[in-house]
């Protein structure tokens, strides 16, 4: 996670939100007495909340525990992924 102050970022703020797109990066700035902003990349945000709506009730849960269970006592197939 990176951490910078409003001052800095206001300065070098292409920078900071090329390292946050480019590279996954967490910025954190630092407001003053326990308080700030956090700055993560659109595809960050997009995979944060598809966890949270996949882990959102109970029988999603229970699926993917099942599903993981089934693929570590059966194994499962290694494949190449399609580039998009």
């Amino acid at each position: 996670m990176l951490t910078t102050t409003l001052s800095d970022f206001r300065k070098d703020t292409k920078k900071y939100l090329d390292m946050i797109t480019d590279s996954f990066e967490t910025l954190l700035i630092n407001r003053g007495k326990d308080t700030g902003v956090v700055i993560i990349s659109l595809k960050e945000y997009n995979a944060l909340q598809a966890t949270a709506h996949e882990l959102s009730s109970l029988a999603n849960q229970k699926r993917l525990d099942a599903a993981i269970e089934e693929l570590k006592q059966k194994g499962g197939v290694a494949r190449q992924l399609i580039e998009q």
